[in-house]
């Protein structure tokens, strides 16, 4: 795998960080059909506290497969997935999941469908002890009004602003994002993706996306991996130097075309390969 970092006049490029990281993998491999296909071969990453990393690639690449390791829903062939200095051999309280949809139960209402992974998990008595934690957080993503309301009275946002709360009451160490805001409209993912940034920076949340835009990629992360199908590998990782907070007018400036344009080169070159 390269690092690159697109380089600009009078950039002297951001500092390593020397902590412990809070999600590792080392040569991770996944095949399927007894050996003979090659999902994943040689991955290796990292994810530090308070980073937003993405991952981008054309459709088969492996994007999904990682992440369904790394949540620990799918074991990997061979490799070393650690969490907080602890293998991760299935689903844990302590990673945050976020899904395509909302997937919120239409029988309960939008606090009860945040804390029901503790209900599960704890039982009631936990649920309801986290209930204050849960109003917390709704007010964080502009629902305080709506903590009684079910599903089919929410749109779209609202409903994935509750996903987000969701996935945060249990106060996971890592939250990894499956395309979270791609059945939106254009606008209301562009404000997503803003809230998103917000409440991770409140939160200094470490966070891993797998996405199809480039766009949404480059406005969020602090490094993109892009990754190379048949077999899944990591080709070049590229640091993101933009300031923080991001903006959507960073979206129109000079830099960020740059970064976009090197990554769809990247991605143009691997699909004749």
């Amino acid at each position: 795998m390269t690092t690159i970092v697109i380089p600009r006049p009078g950039d002297p490029g951001p500092a390593a960080s020397t902590e412990r990281p809070v999600y590792e993998i080392q040569r991770l491999s996944k095949t399927y059909a007894r050996n003979e296909l090659v999902a994943l071969q040689g991955v290796n990453l990292s994810l530090h506290r308070g980073e937003f990393v993405s991952v981008v690639g054309s459709s088969g690449c492996g994007k999904s497969t990682l992440l369904k390791i790394m949540a620990g829903l799918l074991p990997p062939t061979t490799g070393r997935v650690v969490l907080e200095g602890k293998p991760v051999l299935g689903p844990r309280a302590d990673i945050g999941m976020m899904f395509q949809q909302a997937t919120l139960l239409p029988w309960k209402t939008t606090l009860e469908n945040i804390v029901l992974p503790i209900e599960i998990r704890n039982g009631r008595s936990a649920a309801k002890a986290a209930s204050g934690r849960a109003l917390e957080l709704l007010r964080l993503v502009g629902l305080g009004d709506f903590a009684n309301v079910y599903p089919g009275e929410l749109s779209g946002g609202m409903a994935q602003r509750a996903s987000i709360c969701r996935m945060l009451v249990a106060d996971p160490a890592v939250l990894l994002l499956d395309e979270p805001f791609s059945a939106l409209d254009e606008l209301t993912r562009d404000f997503m993706n803003m809230e998103l940034q917000r409440i991770c920076m409140e939160r200094q949340a470490t966070a891993f996306l797998v996405t199809h835009s480039l766009a949404e990629a480059v406005i969020l992360s602090d490094r993109i991996l892009v990754m190379k199908p048949r077999p899944g590998r990591v080709i070049e990782e590229v640091k993101i130097d933009l300031p923080r907070p991001r903006t959507l007018e960073m979206i129109n400036t000079p830099r960020f075309g740059e970064i976009v344009a090197h990554i769809r080169d990247l991605l143009g070159k691997e699909a004749f390969v």
